[in-house]
């Protein structure tokens, strides 16, 4: 039987960013539950803003085939303006139920001020409407500059929860599938991948 792939999509372009460390850190403890993992860092990809009357930039399809190799899929984000970043936004509006039905996804966010809570939920509704399985264990980093020390988490509490989102990717990545949810049932758009 074939390990458990995790992938992991970090929604930050900054070099020195505290949601790919902390990404980095649960795809680690993917990793020593037994399962390959991926690190999509979306610097690498040259994307354009969504047009679905123009066809997907090459770097789309990489992303996109990379995402739906994954058996769970963890999202990272920093806080924008009490929401997730704008490169993961556009990440994700090249995706679809190709990608995210019936996929665990994990969900991770870090901010500069206080708890990053509407920030996730606003991951969690878009994966909802893709009807992906969203952990409900979650991971929130407020005040990232006091929680990171030479680049590693020192906060135990935090870096427990992180351990906790890439071993509970593993453990649920091959869940049954729930039934679908409403809101994805109304997301006619997302069925439409072929053409968009």
């Amino acid at each position: 039987m074939a390990r458990t792939h995790v992938v992991g999509v970090v929604g930050s372009l900054r070099d020195d960013s505290y949601a790919r460390r902390a990404l980095s850190r649960a795809l680690n403890a993917a990793e020593e539950s037994g399962a390959t993992t991926d690190l999509l860092d979306l610097r690498e990809y040259d994307l354009s803003v969504f047009d679905p009357d123009r066809e997907d930039p090459v770097d789309a399809t990489r992303l996109t085939e990379a995402i739906e190799a994954g058996d769970a899929v963890v999202l990272a984000t920093p806080v924008y303006h009490g929401s997730y970043s704008s490169p993961l936004k556009l990440a994700l509006d090249y995706c679809g139920f190709d990608e995210f039905e019936d996929t665990t996804v994990g969900l991770l966010a870090v901010a500069g001020g206080g708890f990053p809570v509407t920030a996730l939920e606003h991951l969690r509704s878009v994966c909802r409407a893709l009807n992906a399985w969203v952990l409900p264990h979650q991971a929130a980093i407020p005040r990232a500059r006091n929680a990171f020390e030479n680049g590693a988490l020192v906060d135990e509490d935090i870096a427990d929860r992180v351990d906790t989102l890439g071993e509970r990717a593993v453990e649920f990545a091959h869940i049954e599938p729930d039934p679908p949810c409403p809101e994805s049932l109304e997301n006619v758009g997302a069925h439409i991948q072929p053409d968009r």
